[in-house]
């Protein structure tokens, strides 16, 4: 029976990264994605410094999408469509969860036409888990809408 007293454990067998390079890897990261909290808290507060986009099918958007959310399929992200905002507006995508990629093909188009881009990690899945609600139907609604219409429900 092989010693494994003294192995390492699967966490610690690839060793960490020295504090500068981690540094370094997750301020990287952040530049390049945000979560469903500060989506959230950023909407509630009425931001209006990012545009923030579903790149789901229209059928899922319907079914339930980001309060706020524009409805843009990765695939109709064009030059042309895009030019209905400045070039520096900075956009949010989002996809169904981690097991979509459908964030990362909007963000690698998006990066093709020099807009600034963020990908909302956990997509969906993401915001669902956190317990924010969904806004529904083909109209993008925002966050206070959403959840004052809940409320009222209740």
């Amino acid at each position: 029976m092989p010693d494994t007293a003294n192995a390492p454990s699967l966490v610690a067998a690839v060793p960490a990264l020295p504090s500068s390079e981690a540094l370094e890897h997750f301020t990287k990261r952040l530049g390049v994605e945000t979560d469903c909290w500060d989506i959230h808290e950023s909407l509630r507060m009425q931001a209006n410094d990012f545009v923030i986009l579903d790149v789901r099918g229209p059928d899922l958007y319907e079914e339930g999408h980001v309060p706020g959310a524009i409805n843009l399929p990765h695939g109709k992200i064009t030059e042309r469509r895009m030019s209905e905002w400045t070039e520096n507006t900075l956009f949010v995508v989002y996809c169904a969860g981690p097991h979509c990629n459908g964030a990362n093909k909007a963000a690698i188009r998006l990066a093709r036409l020099g807009r600034p881009v963020k990908e909302m990690i956990g997509g969906i899945t993401g915001w669902i888990d956190e317990g924010f609600l969904l806004a529904t139907g083909t109209e993008p609604s925002s966050v206070l809408e959403t959840e004052s219409a809940s409320s009222n429900v209740l």
